[in-house]
């Protein structure tokens, strides 16, 4: 420590502080409080000379008394105040929150509050280490106990709940402390500095959590459950701050499933709130919490997200969220609001849009919104961009919206040049996803994608190591493989190539795997097609999407798609041979009609039925089908067929008397 620089500030009073004599410390110690005490510039003046060693160390000594202790732990409260997280930072590495954990202990309960005001600042800080107070098993208990012993520890102790509670087990570990039973009661205090970080911590609590969920809705006070507490929070006489919260509450509980979206404390209530706060007379971060948390409660349910688009004209005030910084009387926002916004907007157009076609044009004829969506894909936050791209996928699933809006702005290629850039892999997962949608068959965008290199694009993705994005690889090669050109097929198959496919075939990912085999089956339609690439590739196609299937342990489901694929395959004038000279796949056959699925005993006796189908019209085939009729018969296929019109169920007693009736 420089003496010099001590000088600069106080000489005397900084020199008694750092003195061996116990009788100046009390006295410098409060010249200091006085000194820094609404003061930043004195108190990085005083971080940089080491001051909080020093009151870590006399807080340390046992033998400094509790006059002192407040006096310190009063400075180290203001010196973490200066809304700098590099100045907490300081304070963290000089060991602050062990003393400050270690006073939770002490007996007197103003030292106790006076510990307890300094960690709730501490943690109010972006920098704070959030999940250290999970650490030390008997830490949380501690906090609790001390809750209710005044209204300062039942502020500072919810805030430190609310900001500490990030995940599953740290709400597990609230949840089984007891804290559910200490917060409760503070909803009623009409103590807002208690109500309002207790409303924090409950909704941290319940986000994503369906047991921890039930707990607290099954809690009460004084005979009142929590339901109606949390809606009487709601009133508008309440503070703007207060209903939001209340409203997030009640939207995470809702979303975890221990509240219908048919109470009227979520359907009216909770939902007519959030739409209000959406109203240009909010606050700039009322409007973008309102709109978040909107679109969080109606995500799923379609019937909350057609009662809230016809909501107080809800969707004109998201799209004034797109017109700021216009008129003369706005209050000039900043950039970091106005991004704020955009993304508020577009996660609520997202959601309101999820299911509903009449919803998505309102959306879509409101304020130009393919224009502000497009912008945002070139926005450098990615949250922003992220959101903008999640909005697109919403609208895409518009037949119409597909054949018009998308058509006219061109969406695919900004999606298309998304893909291809080192965005996150949240933000590529979204974008693939669009995709998909866009190449469906009716979609306008599909030729110019295609044009474009799209296929090389998507077979990129199915190799990518995220699961997410080989699913919406392949989705997308299935998507535009139905009803496509042969050409078209021939080339996604030169793409992807025998050795890719193989890998998707085995992919761990069960939803891969049915897409994949999805792919194949659309790439096998159309009888000229399915007899050109079996020319081509069947050896490997009859193993891989056929063979292993069958044989390996896999969901009905998946099973029933290779036995589709295996149907289209017989379907073919000459890719029949394929099936038909392989006795492995005839015993397979065989195996799943006799399956105790009904699904797979419909789908095989199918394939049986493409076959042995017979085309009078020409000769050839004919007598082909007789043939194979023949062989099938001595096989053994006829008489299961015939035991199998003992069925219950309709759909296999119509698809195998079809089968029978072929036999000559």
């Amino acid at each position: 420590m420089m003496l010099s620089s001590i000088m600069d500030i106080d000489g005397s009073y900084m020199e008694d502080f750092f003195s061996s004599d116990p009788e100046k410390w009390l006295s410098s110690v409060r010249q200091i409080k006085n000194t820094v005490i609404g003061n930043t510039k004195q108190k990085i003046a005083l971080l940089d000379m080491g001051i909080v060693s020093r009151l870590v160390q006399l807080m340390m000594d046992e033998s400094t008394s509790l006059e002192m202790l407040l006096e310190c732990v009063i400075v180290l409260n203001s010196l973490a105040r200066c809304n700098n997280g590099s100045r907490v930072e300081h304070l963290l590495k000089s060991g602050v929150l062990i003393v400050l954990f270690r006073g939770l202990s002490h007996s007197d309960l103003k030292y106790i509050e006076a510990c307890l005001r300094c960690l709730r600042t501490i943690f109010l800080s972006d920098v704070a280490p959030t999940d250290i107070i999970f650490q030390e098993p008997t830490l949380v208990p501690l906090l609790v106990s001390l809750m209710n012993h005044s209204r300062g520890t039942q502020e500072c102790v919810a805030t430190l709940f609310s900001c500490c509670c990030k995940t599953e087990e740290q709400q597990v570990v609230l949840c089984s402390s007891g804290a559910i039973s200490e917060l409760i009661p503070l909803l009623t205090t009409n103590v807002y500095k208690v109500q309002m970080p207790t409303l924090k911590c409950i909704a941290q609590m319940s986000y994503q959590n369906q047991a921890v969920s039930a707990e607290i809705i099954s809690a009460s006070c004084n005979e009142e459950q929590m339901i109606k507490l949390l809606t009487r929070l709601l009133a508008r006489a309440k503070t703007t701050e207060m209903q939001i919260a209340a409203a997030k509450c009640l939207t995470n509980l809702h979303r975890a499933g221990v509240i219908s979206p048919r109470d009227p404390a979520i359907s009216i209530k909770t939902l007519s709130t959030l739409v209000r706060m959406c109203k240009k007379d909010k606050t700039i971060a009322e409007r973008v919490e309102g709109a978040e948390t909107l679109s969080y409660l109606i995500e799923v349910d379609l019937d909350l997200q057609q009662t809230a688009s016809v909501a107080d004209h809800v969707i004109i005030s998201l799209a004034s969220y797109f017109r700021v910084n216009t008129n003369e009387d706005d209050e000039t926002l900043t950039s970091e609001q106005e991004l704020s916004l955009k993304k508020a907007a577009f996660k609520a157009f997202a959601a309101l849009g999820a299911n509903d076609e009449d919803i998505r044009k309102k959306i879509i004829e409101t304020e130009n919104l393919m224009d502000h969506i497009v912008q945002a894909f070139a926005e450098a936050n990615t949250q922003v961009q992220l959101a903008a791209v999640r909005c697109m996928h919403s609208l895409s699933r518009s037949v119409q919206q597909l054949r018009t809006s998308f058509q006219d702005h061109a969406c695919w290629q900004p999606l298309m040049k998304m893909l291809q850039s080192n965005a996150s892999n949240e933000v590529l997962i979204a974008a693939s996803s669009t995709l998909c949608n866009l190449l469906l068959e009716f979609s306008p965008s599909k030729e110019h994608m295609l044009q474009q290199g799209a296929i090389d694009l998507l077979v990129d993705l199915t190799k990518r190591d995220d699961p997410a994005l080989r699913l919406n690889g392949v989705w997308a090669l299935m998507n535009m493989a139905f009803q496509t050109e042969q050409k078209v097929k021939e080339r996604i198959l030169k793409t992807v190539g025998p050795d890719q496919l193989f890998r998707l075939l085995s992919d761990p990912d069960g939803a891969i795997l049915m897409k994949t085999l999805g792919l194949l089956r659309n790439l096998l339609s159309n009888k000229p097609h399915i007899d050109n690439i079996m020319a081509n590739h069947g050896q490997k196609i009859i193993q891989a999407a056929v063979v292993l299937i069958l044989e390996g342990d896999h969901p009905t489901a998946i099973k029933e798609q290779s036995l589709c694929i295996l149907a289209n395959i017989a379907d073919g004038d000459t890719a029949k041979d394929f099936i038909m000279t392989n006795d492995d796949v005839l015993k397979k056959l065989m195996n799943y009609m006799n399956h105790t699925s009904i699904k797979l005993q419909v789908a095989a006796v199918f394939c049986v039925t493409n076959l042995i189908w017979s085309e009078d019209e020409v000769i050839m085939y004919a007598i082909d089908a007789l043939e194979r009729q023949a062989k099938l018969k001595d096989l053994g296929f006829q008489k299961t067929l015939q035991h199998l019109l003992s069925t219950n169920d309709s759909s296999l007693f119509d698809k195998v008397k079809t089968a029978l009736q072929q036999f000559a």
